[in-house]
């Protein structure tokens, strides 16, 4: 053995364990006492002997596992626990607790990798991943909410669109399964059972969507992604920046960035199974998953298949929307599932990564088509088939001096075909086909690196420049008119500089930290615009329990091809139809070619609080506000109202000329006459243009409020770990100039203005117990005159699992999981309904399967 300097012990055995740095036993006041740490980005080995110094503990680790790693750089106030977990996040490490410290060791095959809560870490090598900073080392200025693999599964998650749509910033509206007909297009609709996720609210479209850091193809008509695609053994965590996120990430992060880390690799064989119905009846769901890798010195893979099925509910299954029997309330589903990834060093700085993914899915709405609800009557069942696939391989390349080059590409296509089908009977009278197919790819130059020197540390630049592709196409069969190809390609330069003005070290009084940043990106769309998106944050800590962060920028969405190109029609009326007096009109609806940019500029304001005198508590306050500009719309709302109300007056041409209404039918897709009479064009005494135009105004603000709080209960003990995340949302809209200011937040098919979600585990030897307490708030019904309180939905949800320790024979790397959502069975208040076709509750909101009892078994070989 070998002494150092400071008098402690390394160890450099023959066995090749190696003790990077050992100290003396400690209290558990010690244990998670938070330190002041300031680590550059250096080997993993010398991070690990400089966090064993800083706290006096035992760090052990093996040479073989530690000697071709490196650390990011790590600023900040932690635990030793958690300094560790930032440094070994992505590595395929982890540390556990040892009498005097912690020893690292390979990740064992019946753990799912967790990663971190705190996200100001840097990318030291092919598995790490962060979200709201492309800057390695930089710390990140927006608000992050992260959720990882074992806080999903300690919850009694088994599907990842479950997890997204469980978080209070998430909404449930946009392209998600089981919404209602009755639901306005604005605020969601069902296409072939994809998942999205909807931040605030703001659209599917306004969310932009990641897996591992890169997009996917388009699902259907609006540019969503769909994140139930995902085999759920292959989610390692989900980071969500609630915050304008366009300089950054481009076209569609409005709302802001939802970014799915997948495993890196994986070593050993792993099974599941997981089996669970609702007490109401139906929704009996079936989940079998098999997951294999290896991992080596230099490089690993991991795949993952899973098999999933569950069976329908219906209305009629349902009291509270009994009132109209029939419809598809939960759409019975199938899906074959495949991820893989894989990484390999090839040279000492040169390392290959891939990701993949393949999915097949199911599914099936049924409708009456007669008063009764009754299907074997008459019905309408829309059948779909959706194929997704993506491929996304990279090279990175490190360079002196702290350098990275990084080349990345994404190809991926979404195809959802669907049919609805008529039938009388058993006998089917009539079919129409549709697909909505997506094609997506780009490609990507990166670089990072440090700048120059500050007090507070190296100045950081990360730039690039790529290009992109998407494609829709439409098919409704040969010859109609809605059918057709349609593709945009779009270039863009980036570049985002982090600027560390002060650190701990420096050790000034009443500024622990200052730092800022900056990005800028350029959009190119060919035929459509130029777009410079700018972003600016700050993060201040007076004192290391304390930091404030602050961020302001402008985001963007680019027009969707479906509205650019949706085939135009004409519909002729008599103007009296139309809130005129005599003669004719024409209304003019589908796409627009001459679109513009959604644009939206968003501030956020976080406060974070860890006291030093309470470890393992940690507060964060944070207000957003977002205005959302020249959005998508149809303007004329009511068509009776066409050219009798001075709102509509800019898209209402009168007396058109001859020529105009010879061009308007001419290129139109069809012309429908609502007259009874021949066409006359010198009838025509005006065109009202409803296709869609730039010319919505949004405004959101309100307050996220996170907190967590850990605590080792002490020797036989055990854990407990609490968390809270809630959310107030207020927003309104204006739907052309001059329009009265609606609200959106708060009323039905909207986000309400509060959701909520508590939860609290308690783990010892193995097992543990959650319970989780979801509270969605109520919305006003507006549709009357009168208007409605919708009350809101409380959820309780209760989770057991045992992992088996022993650490050899059958039970080796066994566990068991027994859950129930919605323990209490809490369900949503009935409304009004129209039509034999609408769902009788809020679908974007609430949910009607009821009480749900799940079992669930993993192994790993």
């Amino acid at each position: 053995m070998k002494k150092t300097g400071y008098g402690i012990t390394l160890w450099l055995a023959t066995t090749s364990l190696t003790g990077v740095l050992i100290g003396p036993t400690v209290a558990h006041a010690q244990q998670t006492a938070r330190l002041s740490i300031d680590l550059p980005e250096q080997r993993l080995a010398d991070s690990l002997r400089a966090l064993a110094l800083l706290s006096g503990r035992t760090v052990l680790a093996d040479d073989g596992s530690v000697a071709a790693r490196r650390a990011p750089a790590l600023r900040g106030q932690y635990t030793l626990e958690e300094a560790l977990r930032l440094l070994l996040a992505g590595s395929g490490l982890e540390a556990v607790r040892s009498h005097d410290g912690f020893a690292v060791r390979y990740i064992a095959a019946h753990v799912l990798p967790a990663g971190p809560e705190a996200l100001e870490t840097a990318d030291a090598g092919p598995a790490i991943t962060v979200t709201g900073s492309r800057i390695r080392g930089a710390p990140v200025t927006s608000p992050v909410i992260a959720v990882d693999a074992d806080q999903m599964q300690e919850q009694g998650k088994t599907e990842l669109a479950d997890v997204v749509r469980s978080i209070p910033q998430s909404f449930g509206g946009g392209q998600n399964p089981g919404l209602g007909s009755n639901v306005p297009t604005a605020s969601g609709v069902d296409v072939g059972g994809a998942s999205t996720v909807n931040l605030r609210g703001l659209g599917s479209d306004a969310t932009l969507t990641l897996i591992n850091g890169h997009r996917l193809a388009y699902n259907g008509s609006r540019q969503g992604v769909d994140i139930s695609a995902l085999p759920f053994a292959m989610v390692e965590r989900v980071e969500i920046v609630a915050d304008g996120a366009s300089a950054l990430y481009g076209s569609d992060a409005v709302a802001g960035v939802a970014n799915v880390i997948l495993r890196r690799d994986y070593d050993g064989i792993l099974t599941s199974a997981n089996l669970g119905t609702s007490t109401g009846g139906g929704d009996f769901r079936q989940q079998y998953g098999l997951t294999a890798g290896k991992r080596w010195r230099s490089g690993g893979f991991v795949g993952s298949y899973e098999f999933a099925r569950n069976s329908q509910i219906l209305t009629g299954d349902r009291r509270f929307s009994a009132s109209r029997p029939g419809n598809t309330l939960i759409p019975p589903m199938k899906r074959n599932a495949f991820a893989g990834a894989a990484h390999q060093d090839l040279t000492d700085t040169l390392t290959i990564e891939v990701d993949g993914l393949f999915n097949n899915r199911d599914s099936v709405l049924v409708q009456p088509n007669n008063t009764a609800g009754n299907l074997a009557v008459s019905r309408t069942e829309k059948v779909s088939q959706s194929k997704s696939f993506s491929i996304a391989p990279s090279l990175k390349l490190n360079l002196q001096g702290g350098w990275r080059l990084a080349l990345s590409g994404v190809y991926g296509t979404e195809d959802v075909h669907l049919a609805s089908n008529s039938y009388v009977g058993n006998t089917q009278t009539g079919t129409i086909p549709l697909c909505y197919c997506n094609k997506g790819s780009s490609a990507e130059l990166a670089a990072d690196g440090p700048l120059f020197a500050l007090p507070g540390g190296p100045a950081k630049i990360a730039m690039g420049l790529g290009y992109r592709y998407n494609q829709l196409f439409i098919d409704r069969g040969a010859g109609n008119y809605l059918t057709g190809h349609h593709s945009q390609d779009s270039y863009y330069a980036y570049g985002e500089l982090s600027l560390p003005v002060v650190s701990p070290g420096q050790k000034i009084s009443w500024i622990n930290r200052l730092s800022f940043s900056g990005a800028l990106r350029f959009e190119h769309y060919p035929g459509i615009d130029d777009v410079l998106t700018p972003k600016l944050g700050m993060i201040f800590a007076p004192v290391p329990d304390l930091a404030l962060k602050a961020n302001w920028g402008k985001s963007f969405r680019a027009p969707t091809l479906y509205q650019q190109h949706l085939a135009q029609s004409v519909l002729y009326y008599n103007a009296s139809s139309l809130g005129g007096t005599s003669g004719t009109a024409m209304l003019l609806t589908g796409g627009n070619p001459d679109l513009k940019p959604e644009k939206a500029t968003s501030w956020t304001t976080t406060l974070e609080y860890k006291p030093h005198q309470v470890p393992g508590l940690g507060l964060q306050v944070g207000y957003f506000s977002t205005r959302y500009t020249d959005r998508i719309v149809t303007p004329i709302t009511y068509a009776s109202q066409a050219l009798s109300n001075g709102l509509y007056v800019p898209y209402v041409e009168r007396s058109p000329s001859l020529a105009a209404i010879d061009a308007l039918v001419a290129n139109s897709a069809t012309f429908y006459n609502a007259t009874g009479a021949p066409f006359d064009a010198s009838q025509v005494v005006a065109i009202a243009n409803n296709t869609s135009v730039n010319a919505g105004n949004q405004r959101i603000h309100g307050v996220d409020i996170l907190a967590d709080y850990t605590q080792d209960l002490g020797e036989g003990a055990g854990s407990l770990a609490l968390s809270l995340n809630a959310s107030y949302l207020r927003s309104t809209q204006t739907l052309i100039a001059g329009a009265a200011t609606t609200q959106l937040a708060g009323t039905l098919f909207n986000p309400p203005h509060w959701r909520g979600r508590g939860s609290a585990t308690w783990s010892f030897d193995g097992f543990s117990l959650n319970t989780t307490v979801s509270r969605i708030g109520g919305v006003d019904d507006e549709r009357a005159v009168t208007p409605v309180d919708i009350s809101g939905q409380t959820t309780v949800d209760l989770t057991v699992r045992y992992a088996f320790q022993q650490p050899h024979g059958p039970l080796r790397g066994l566990v068991l999981t027994l859950t129930a959502q919605n323990l209490f069975n809490d369900t949503p208040q009935t409304i009004a309904t129209t039509s034999i076709y609408d769902t009788a509750f809020d679908t974007t909101n609430y949910s009607g399967i009821g009480r749900y009892i799940g079992f669930g078994i993993t192994k790993a070989w």
